[in-house]
């Protein structure tokens, strides 16, 4: 068998999306459970080949995430405003998705040293699921709706479901209550969205990456293409809240060795000071690297420096003019 190259993945995206027209309608018309036609003798290939064809695949991702870049910035704008009101992020998935979720929540509080109730990852069957997989726990709506009411959802939140088939139970029943109770909504999936889904929520983002090298395993292309709109959604989000500075994460919270290292570089850098000099402006500001930059800039002591970014919103352009 030839090798499978990188120039062999298909020209355009539609050629990735569609299936062939000329090939018997699928017995399902869920793009993430459509048969790829370029991986359909994968069970022969060498190692190299298979290592190449899916790396050809991948290559699809980014191009299928960068066409809903819109809808991905305004699900940023929704986010932002939730914060705005004093409310939150709450992820909503089962299996794959969910994991991610999760994963993107986990993230923020050491990150960005926010809330753990901020940015919120919902999985079905619970944090069980996490770890072995909770079979039928998706299919329960009513599950769904409960985690909502659980977490006392209302109209300052934004949930946004993820299913990259889109048609998950517990993802469709805990939106439903989410919006019931006054929250704004999206919905992430990988397969073309009905007119129904686009209906129901303010934000529908559908990267349509195309058929798995292997039939339904969306832990593939469709996981990863979750993994980047996630990455934007929460980083994006980070951004506009006054989370970073330049591109620096300065709301840096010192909790070990590593972070206190890169607490000190983002001082030398920002402040032009020496390593000691950043040492010590971090032990005053209790660890904290946004107020350690505040209390330089304005020669304030961290109490005061805190305060000062309260009134700003946490934003350290907003006091210093940059």
């Amino acid at each position: 068998m030839p090798d499978v190259k990188l120039e062999d993945a298909p020209k355009t995206m539609d050629a990735a999306r569609k299936p062939n027209p000329s090939a018997k309608p699928p017995l399902d018309a869920r793009l993430t459970e459509q048969r790829n036609p370029r991986s359909l003798r994968i069970d022969q290939m060498s190692s190299l080949e298979i290592v190449d064809l899916i790396n050809a695949e991948d290559r699809l991702v980014a191009a299928a995430v960068s066409d809903e870049r819109e809808r991905i910035a305004r699900a940023i704008d929704l986010v932002v405003e939730s914060f705005g009101r004093g409310g939150r992020l709450i992820y909503v998935g089962a299996g794959t998705s969910g994991r991610l979720g999760v994963l993107d929540a986990s993230e923020m509080p050491p990150t960005y040293r926010t809330e753990p109730e901020l940015v919120q990852g919902v999985m079905a069957g619970g944090y069980e699921a996490l770890l072995r997989a909770q079979e039928g726990a998706e299919d329960i709506p009513e599950d769904g709706a409960q985690a909502m009411d659980d977490r006392a959802v209302d109209g300052r939140d934004f949930v946004l479901g993820i299913a990259a088939s889109g048609t998950t139970p517990f993802v469709h029943g805990a939106l439903k209550r989410a919006r019931e109770r006054g929250a704004r909504t999206g919905f992430l999936l990988c397969t073309y969205p009905s007119e129904e889904l686009l209906q129901a929520h303010d934000v529908v983002i559908a990267p349509l990456v195309g058929p798995e090298v292997v039939t339904g395993s969306t832990r593939m292309k469709a996981g990863t293409a979750t993994k980047m709109v996630l990455n934007m959604i929460s980083t994006a989000s980070m951004v506009k809240t006054g989370k970073v500075y330049g591109n620096l994460m300065v709301d840096l919270q010192v909790t070990c060795q590593k972070l206190q290292d890169r607490g000190e570089r983002i001082l030398m850098e920002t402040l032009g000071v020496a390593r000691e000099e950043a040492e010590r402006l971090l032990d005053a500001a209790g660890g904290h690297v946004k107020t350690a930059i505040v209390m330089s800039r304005l020669g304030l002591d961290a109490a005061a420096a805190r305060q000062r970014l309260e009134q700003s919103g946490g934003s350290i352009a907003a006091l210093s003019g940059r």
